[in-house]
């Protein structure tokens, strides 16, 4: 069976990115290169932050990040001044909430 091991996620400032997805979201930093930074999360897929070669304009990319308690973490990311779309509510998906990363 496949397993996918890292993934790209253009975003416009990758430091600003980086602190928001380590120091919000609690990914672990994992390398760091000139235009490009790895963050880690708990399963192991590294996700590598780089530097945007244009606007970010159209579709988006979502990450669907799970948590042990939706509600909790919820509250926890409100009072570190993190946006959201959306409060934890029954989603086509499932049960969540949806966040607005640096980039929106």
């Amino acid at each position: 069976m496949a397993k996918v091991s890292h993934m790209m996620l253009p975003v416009a400032d990758v430091k600003k990115s980086r602190d928001w997805y380590v120091e919000k979201l609690g990914f672990k930093l994992e390398r760091e290169h000139e235009q490009a930074v790895g963050i880690k999360d708990q399963s192991g897929l590294t996700i590598f932050l780089q530097k945007a070669s244009g606007p970010l304009s159209g579709q988006k990319i979502t990450l669907t990040i799970q948590v042990d308690n939706v509600d909790t973490r919820h509250q926890e990311l409100v009072s570190l001044g993190v946006d959201f779309v959306s409060p934890p509510k029954r989603q086509f998906w499932g049960y969540g909430a949806e966040v607005l990363d640096p980039d929106g």
